[in-house]
């Protein structure tokens, strides 16, 4: 059983990395013959949808599949194999990044079809993780807004579950940014005493899966 993991970050190593590392290493003690590989986007070359339709062509060659060939082509082709798919993000304006967003709609579009009920030709309904990393507490997260993202990747694979950690600790010195809005000392204990809680709950839900 193999698990894909998106790094929708443009960082290898920050706090959407040790989410996602956590949630492989879960996976992989659950002692079920399971595999994971993490593909980071930031690493491609590769656009998001061109509005060509090749993938909703009647007789195309591609139909269902993005015709585009770039660097994101067998990301795609893999990931459609896959037996469970992880989408890790941070959020940037109350949304995953736009290098997050423009894979989702090359993977998702060509297979949510225009047929009737927009029938989903996804190999299989899939399990799906969406991770996210934000600054803000969990007061002021904007989780409603990905509500339709969530639901529309539910379309085409499966409802999929959600992780969060918030209040990131976003530098390694915060004396060298102007942050006047956040506590340096506040973030460190967050970042001390309740992520690795969160780190916790991504390697049980790597478990689980």
């Amino acid at each position: 059983m193999e698990i894909i993991i998106i790094n929708g970050s443009p960082r290898h190593d920050g706090n959407t990395v040790r989410m996602c590392r956590a949630f492989a290493e879960g996976a992989e003690s659950s002692g079920k013959n399971i595999s994971t590989r993490m593909i980071h986007l930031c690493d491609l070359e590769f656009k998001g949808c061109r509005s060509c339709f090749a993938c909703k062509l009647k007789g195309g060659k591609s139909y269902g599949t993005c015709a585009v060939k770039d660097a994101l082509s067998p990301v795609l082709e893999r990931v459609k194999k896959a037996d469970a798919l992880v989408l890790a993000s941070p959020v940037y304006f109350m949304d995953v990044t736009g290098t997050m967003r423009s894979f989702l709609e090359r993977l998702l579009f060509p297979l949510a079809t225009y047929e009737a009920g927009y029938r989903t030709i996804a190999l299989r309904r899939m399990p799906v993780v969406m991770i996210y990393t934000m600054n803000v507490p969990r007061e002021m997260a904007p989780l409603a807004m990905m509500d339709d993202l969530e639901r529309f990747v539910g379309h085409v694979f499966s409802p999929p579950r959600r992780l969060c950690a918030y209040n990131t600790y976003q530098f390694n010195d915060y004396s060298k940014y102007i942050v006047e809005v956040f506590s340096e000392a506040d973030k460190r204990r967050y970042r001390d005493n309740i992520f690795p809680q969160e780190l916790r709950a991504a390697e049980e839900m790597g478990r689980e899966i």
